[in-house]
């Protein structure tokens, strides 16, 4: 099974700015798609961005768009999540995830792509 781990998660003032990495002891990142979802108290996970491993194209939900990057450096086996102009909202643990694929057909980031996950990093975003 591929072990994935996410750091970077810390308390936060809003408007402020988190970097999360997600690595893969043991595994290769790079035969992956990888996303990140976001998992806020009393809903359950959504995805909030993925890079795709077929041709490196990103995706991210209407939510964190612009404001979150996700980006790849297959040499040193990591993904990151550059978030920026954080928000109360964005408040949630943060999951890296591995699948095939980012997406159905036309459609947003699918949870049930990812068949590996990690065991996620808290983000508080607070005034």
């Amino acid at each position: 099974q591929l072990q994935l781990a996410e750091s970077g998660g810390a308390l936060v003032q809003e408007g402020g700015s988190l970097r999360l990495s997600c690595t893969a002891p043991g595994g290769t990142l790079a035969y992956h798609s990888i996303g990140w979802c976001q998992h806020a108290p009393g809903n359950g996970r959504k995805g909030i961005s993925c890079i795709s491993v077929s041709d490196g194209k990103t995706y991210y939900a209407d939510s964190v768009k612009g404001r979150f990057t996700i980006s790849r450096d297959n040499a040193k086996n990591i993904v990151w999540l550059q978030m920026n102009n954080l928000k109360f909202e964005d408040t949630a643990v943060y999951y890296c995830a591995a699948g095939p694929y980012c997406t159905g057909y036309n459609g947003p980031i699918l949870e049930s792509l990812f068949d590996y996950w990690g065991r996620g990093t808290q983000v508080t975003v607070h005034s």
